[in-house]
């Protein structure tokens, strides 16, 4: 099968094409850079732009088209003078994607957010809940990607992930792990509930997604319970034997956001084996294995 893969210079698209290539399947990375060494077969690409989306998709002619591309810099949305662009590369772009996939006949995979939710309550977010009302232009532009793919097409996986880690660029882990080298104590919030998900294991599923056609929307995260960034900080420092005290916080008391942040970021995920896909390892095992891959790598 080829597969077009956008966002391949982050997290997350750089292991789907990894993924991709070790089952056999024929991947195609783009990105907005001119070139990526780290892609074998890449395009560059700027999603923004509707005619060079067409141009692309079309002669590639992949089977199926993983969107991984999006602005995803959450408070940095907030400012005025990014909010154009932002809507532009999350919304529009991804509505030039799923007209160039309708014409091509690919099926695509949307990556979607918990921030399409308004984060209150304690219940998990059901996959096919509608009620939607982000709390920030991240959400919101998030939001507009997932309605653009819907009002499109009928071959499409929207999946909804949270708390994104993985080794091809910043996350939470990497920055805790920094503050540890130059801090004794940390404040984190214990205020906002979720999960984890290592993108390693997100690009397996998804590639298992594609592989079918049962179609519709998923919520993937790390399976092991849901808990606070305060729990996860812990067990990061606990994992990778760091003594840094860990004291926990309100949102309210950290207030460093410029963006509104979820509460609740639960996501209900039973939808996943009702439909025979093998959800994700435990978030524990997948930080054990990611902190590996970073001592491995020399980072940590």
């Amino acid at each position: 099968m080829k597969v077009f893969v956008t966002g391949v210079a982050g997290q997350l698209g750089h292991d789907v094409v990894n993924e991709l290539t070790k089952r056999g399947h024929q991947a195609v990375g783009s990105d907005i850079a001119p070139t990526l060494e780290s892609c074998a077969s890449y395009v560059p690409l700027d999603i923004t732009d509707a005619a060079a989306v067409e141009q692309t998709i079309m002669q590639v002619q992949p089977d199926a088209i993983v969107h991984c591309a999006a602005w995803t810099a959450v408070d940095a949305a907030e400012d005025e003078e990014n909010q154009a662009k932002v809507r532009a590369i999350n919304v529009d772009g991804t509505k030039h994607i799923a007209d160039a996939a309708k014409k091509a006949d690919a099926k695509m995979i949307y990556i979607s957010t918990d921030y399409v939710f308004d984060g209150q309550g304690e219940t998990p977010w059901e996959p096919d809940c509608k009620a939607y009302a982000p709390l920030n232009v991240y959400g919101q532009t998030k939001l507009g990607g997932e309605l653009a793919v819907a009002q499109t097409l009928e071959k499409y996986f929207i999946v909804r992930i949270a708390w994104v880690f993985g080794l091809n660029g910043k996350n939470f882990i990497k920055t805790m792990l920094q503050v540890a080298k130059n801090h004794p104590q940390v404040c984190v919030v214990n205020d906002q509930i979720g999960t984890p998900t290592y993108t390693y294991d997100l690009a397996r599923l998804l590639v298992d997604m594609m592989e079918t056609e049962k179609y519709g929307y998923y919520h993937a995260t790390n399976e092991g319970g849901y808990i606070s960034w305060y729990d996860f900080t812990k067990e990061i420092y606990r994992q990778a034997g760091l003594a840094t005290e860990v004291q926990p916080v309100t949102t309210a008391e950290y207030g460093l956001s410029k963006a509104a942040r979820p509460f609740n970021s639960r996501l209900e995920k039973k939808k996943l084996k009702e439909n025979g896909f093998t959800p994700l390892p435990t978030w524990q095992d997948a930080l054990g294995r990611y902190l590996q891959e970073l001592k491995r790598q020399g980072e940590l």
